[in-house]
């Protein structure tokens, strides 16, 4: 008899999360069927110019918040990965004030059109576009379908093993991009981004309950502790060095996220949209992500990545707990889509155009190179599933390229008579130096010092390597315009 009890749980479980899934789907079809296509870069990668701010929103919302953050700032069962969040304001603040009106100036479909424009030359472009690329196809695609594939899988059973549960969701997130581009990726978004928060609060809220809301006892005070030692991943200074400068790079700069904010039709509209991700990211995403990764410690002790999902399937009964798995499924699914239709945008905008000619309909080679990246995806989870910690290992690749790339758009925006080459000087030093204190220096003990400290390093002499090339190898005296080009400054705009 409870067998037979237990057996029709977890039918009705995999019916909801079969049934929202497919609810989601149809909602999705249901808001873009009448739209008009003509196969253009716009048409495919900015949904036509024609997202509300509700929508911009949404997507950046769930472009952002995936199992990445749900399974992996949970699985380090502290609160102090809060931070991520709650600092993610600073640069969505950036980007509705200062790159915004910028990219809606230069009409970019791209982040690396602005740099081609300030540095009057192509290759600073291409190079930064293939860094978006090389970190799309080896990081952000692979360790969201290996974290979504590990959180279905603890709450499903290990009887389908977790790459099979990352094939799937690769399947459905390919199939949104391929036949939708961002139109479809942006209302998928936000339809299922309402469910999922609605449904990680009620988490907040259950798993509270199950611990008699006492989450103090019993629990490590460090682990409770929004200060930082200097052996945690986020030490409380690095919140005034590293910390503001990663998160301008990754909201204002990323092209994942900002791609989003141009989709609108105006910049007032734009802005509107990231306000709103703003208030989002501040007052609802902080207690989400860490909360219940607390709560488990308490419950099952030191589980790691794997906290999220037994939590869930503990505290919830089964019929919801299989909703909740249809909209993470979900967040995962759009996450990916959002990343892959970046990564064909990037393709085709910055490489295919200028190397092998103009593409006559952006939906046929968008289809084409999808299912090449979809594959390379795929093929890369099982390199993820050795990491101790899925996000701190994220972040730590991240600052290979984040900080090289943020200093050609500050080396391009706050100086003038930067040359395109000189700005590949200083990309190139930050890469080759953080790469080197990551696999090398601080491995051995050479240097013992946090990685977000040495992100501040990289960026501040990678902009130097810059403008020091810029004046001893090619003779050019670059020169310091401040704020002008932020003031819309004609003098300033051109570089």
């Amino acid at each position: 008899m409870f067998g037979d009890t237990a057996q029709f749980g977890s039918l009705v479980q995999v019916g909801v999360f079969v049934g929202l899934t497919a609810l989601v789907g149809l909602l999705t079809w249901w808001k873009v069927r009448g739209a008009s296509h003509d196969g253009s870069d716009k048409d495919v990668y900015l949904g036509g110019k024609g997202l509300s701010w509700f929508f911009v929103a949404g997507s950046i919302t769930l472009t952002n918040l995936s199992t990445d953050q749900l399974v992996g700032m949970n699985g380090n069962q502290m609160l102090l990965l809060a931070w991520w969040e709650i600092a993610g304001f600073v640069g969505l603040m950036a980007l509705a004030f200062v790159f915004v009106p910028l990219y809606y100036r230069y009409n970019c479909t791209t982040v690396t059109e602005l740099l081609e424009r300030r540095y009057d030359g192509r290759s600073i472009r291409t190079l930064i576009s293939g860094l978006f690329l090389a970190g799309n196809i080896l990081i952000y695609l692979p360790a969201a379908l290996y974290s979504g594939g590990l959180f279905l899988q603890s709450l499903f059973g290990s009887g389908i093993p977790l790459i099979g549960f990352s094939i799937g969701l690769a399947l459905v997130g390919a199939a949104y991009t391929i036949f939708g581009g961002l139109r479809a990726v942006a209302v998928m978004d936000t339809f299922s981004g309402i469910g999922i928060l609605f449904l990680a609060l009620v988490i907040v809220f259950l798993a509270l309950a199950a611990v008699d809301w006492d989450i103090v006892t019993g629990v490590p005070a460090e682990r409770l502790s929004m200060v930082g030692a200097s052996d945690s991943p986020i030490p409380f200074h690095t919140l005034f060095t590293g910390m503001a400068f990663i998160q301008i790079f990754y909201w204002s700069t990323n092209q994942n996220i900002t791609q989003k904010a141009m989709a609108a039709p105006t910049v007032k509209e734009a802005q509107k949209g990231v306000f709103a991700a703003a208030a989002v990211r501040i007052l609802i995403v902080p207690p989400i992500v860490v909360i219940p990764g607390v709560v488990a410690y308490k419950l099952f002790g030191d589980v790691g990545d794997a906290a999220y999902g037994r939590l869930v399937a503990e505290v919830l009964p089964s019929w919801l707990s299989g909703a909740f798995a249809a909209m993470v499924a979900a967040a995962v699914i759009t996450t990916f889509s959002a990343v892959l239709n970046s990564t064909v945008a990037l393709y085709s905008v910055d490489f295919h155009e200028q190397f092998l000619g103009k593409v006559k309909n952006h939906w046929k080679l968008g289809a084409v190179m999808s299912t090449l990246a979809t594959v390379l995806a795929v093929m890369l989870v099982p390199m993820y599933q050795s990491a101790e910690s899925i996000i701190n290992l994220l972040q730590q690749l991240n600052g290979l390229s984040s900080m090289p790339i943020l200093s050609a758009f500050i080396a391009g925006l706050f100086f003038r008579n930067v040359s395109a080459i000189s700005a590949i000087a200083g990309v190139v030093w930050g890469v080759a130096l953080y790469g080197t204190f990551t696999f090398w220096l601080e491995p051995m003990g050479i240097i013992a010092m946090h990685y977000i400290d040495f992100m501040v390093i990289t960026l501040v002499t990678s902009v130097l390597a810059a403008l020091a090339f810029n004046r001893l190898v090619l003779g050019c005296k670059a020169e310091f315009i401040g704020l002008a080009l932020f003031r819309g400054d004609e003098l300033a705009s051109k570089a």
